[in-house]
């Protein structure tokens, strides 16, 4: 996925503001995520976000991502 849907930024943005969590599909993988930021860092895209269950940060870089739901 080399860029979001209007739909999907529109998604990110209600889950980034409700502390909603996000599945995010990359290399056959899925992860869920708490996303807290949507941020440009070496002209690429990422949403910077922390795990569920255990807190850690991460970050996940919006061209290496498959696929973006939001859970509701």
């Amino acid at each position: 996925m080399t860029q979001l849907t209007v739909k999907q930024y529109d998604a990110l943005e209600d889950a980034i503001r409700d502390g909603r969590r996000v599945i995010v599909g990359r290399q056959h993988q899925q992860v869920t995520v708490i996303p807290e930021r949507l941020v440009i860092r070496n002209r690429r895209e990422a949403i910077e976000a922390r795990h569920p269950t255990t807190g850690d940060r991460m970050v996940i870089w919006i061209d290496d991502a498959d696929s973006l739901e939001v859970v509701r």
